[in-house]
């Protein structure tokens, strides 16, 4: 556990400059300053550690960053996705909390590899604590002589920012963070063109999630090899998981990639007593959601999640017991997916506040016989027509929610109450 991201959290001042140097931290960024590792080099490893980004899209980091037209004239950018608004994801911000020099370092790396100068952290809006601790990071390594214009006598440039969001849940969608940086209202672009070609102020941008940049020094410092030993094949090194909702210790983790799902339930103190597993979310609310029985044999990687019928995704695993009511899970997380859509596309516009108003009107105990029918049919006109991800994120719930527990719905739908309640 904690071999990459959390590594320091043993330590008495885990954020701070001199903690992190002590561990082996700017090592890498070091040599590269001092002409020891070239671009070429970095790829190569970042493509043999099978880094993939650990946002959701699971795309493969060292293939992302060999995207960007390196060798173009003109201003390039790197960007930190740090808007962790997913429900049941809280690891990109302790990743800012407690090692933060590490997503400085992986992104001036970045910076260096794709030939840009300039780079951006976009902080959630919320995440107060993280934000002053990153500033606080990004100051230390500016006093300390390792960002800027020629650093330490050298021909390497980079200058970082940090632009704190205004919470929009949008603004996780990488070009609705783009349209934000600029200052405009944020939402989705349409693509192509893709911000590799066109993206921060119509420049070529590269856009990582947190977790991936913070990852990027501690498999150069000890090779790409090694990290990919850490995981399993197609799902290399380590990942920090959120494991939230009925659990005694609900936390973050950071295990090996394949690590069984039973070993991070047990990790977080498994369920209450007396208590059973009924459903699992294993990649945030916008991922499939998988009955107890199927979770239990899955293990914590792309392929063997993907096999069960969900996604890795955020990596943001929802525990849910038998206490749970899935009509009530299923309208909460509708109305969150109702009240974030940005209303670009009309097929999300109308139809999470369709999903939502039925839900809630089961809810109320105005549930009608074909409500089910409609809600599949509302969900099956939002999938795949919208320009972002959203739509879909709104529409996955509630087709896995009714797929599983159909007999939920049609009890509180016959009855006007919660069969859980019923029963507990």
């Amino acid at each position: 556990m904690n071999e990459v991201c959390f590594k320091n959290l043993d330590k008495e001042n885990p954020a701070s400059l001199a903690t992190y140097e002590l561990t082996g931290g700017y090592k890498v960024w070091r040599q590269i300053l001092n002409g020891e590792l070239s671009p070429d080099k970095i790829l190569a490893e970042l493509k043999t550690s099978g880094l993939r980004g650990r946002g959701g899209a699971g795309f493969p980091t060292g293939l992302k960053w060999s995207f960007m037209p390196r060798n173009q004239e003109g201003q390039k950018y790197v960007v930190c996705n740090s808007d962790e608004g997913e429900p049941g994801t809280c690891h990109d911000r302790d990743i800012l909390r407690y090692n933060p020099h590490s997503v400085i370092e992986g992104m001036a790396i970045a910076g260096y590899v794709m030939n840009a100068t300039v780079g951006y952290n976009y902080i959630r809006g919320e995440f107060m604590e993280p934000y002053y601790r990153f500033e606080e990071a990004l100051k230390d390594a500016y006093d300390a002589g390792l960002l800027g214009t020629s650093i330490k006598g050298s021909n390497v440039c980079f200058d970082l920012y940090t632009h704190l969001g205004a919470g929009a849940y949008i603004c996780g969608e990488e070009t609705a963070l783009l349209e934000s940086l600029e200052g405009k209202k944020g939402q989705p672009r349409f693509k192509p063109p893709f911000p590799a070609n066109v993206g921060l102020y119509g420049k070529p941008t590269t856009i990582n999630n947190t977790e991936s940049f913070a990852s990027v020094p501690e498999i150069l410092s000890r090779g790409g090899k090694w990290f990919a030993d850490l995981g399993v094949e197609n799902s290399g090194g380590t990942k920090c998981f959120s494991v939230t909702g009925n659990v005694r210790k609900p936390a973050n983790f950071e295990v090996p990639m394949g690590t069984p799902f039973s070993e991070l339930l047990e990790l977080a103190g498994g369920l209450k007593k007396g208590r059973k597993l009924k459903a699992v979310i294993p990649g945030g609310s916008s991922t499939p959601l998988l009955t107890a029985k199927t979770a239990m044999k899955m293990t914590m990687d792309y392929d063997s999640i993907e096999n069960a019928g969900s996604m890795l995704g955020a990596g943001s695993v929802i525990i849910m017991d038998d206490s749970t009511c899935m009509v009530k899970t299923l309208t909460r997380l509708a109305h969150f997916y109702y009240d974030e859509s940005c209303g670009q596309c009309t097929p999300c516009r109308e139809g999470t506040g369709w999903l939502y108003r039925m839900l809630q009107r089961i809810l109320d105990g105005n549930g009608k016989s074909d409500d089910l029918d409609l809600l599949m049919s509302v969900q099956e006109k939002i999938i795949g027509n919208t320009i972002c991800a959203l739509g879909d994120a709104a529409a996955i719930p509630v087709e896995s929610f009714i797929r599983h527990f159909r007999q939920e719905f049609e009890y509180y739908i016959k009855h006007g109450k919660s069969m859980v309640e019923i029963d507990g």
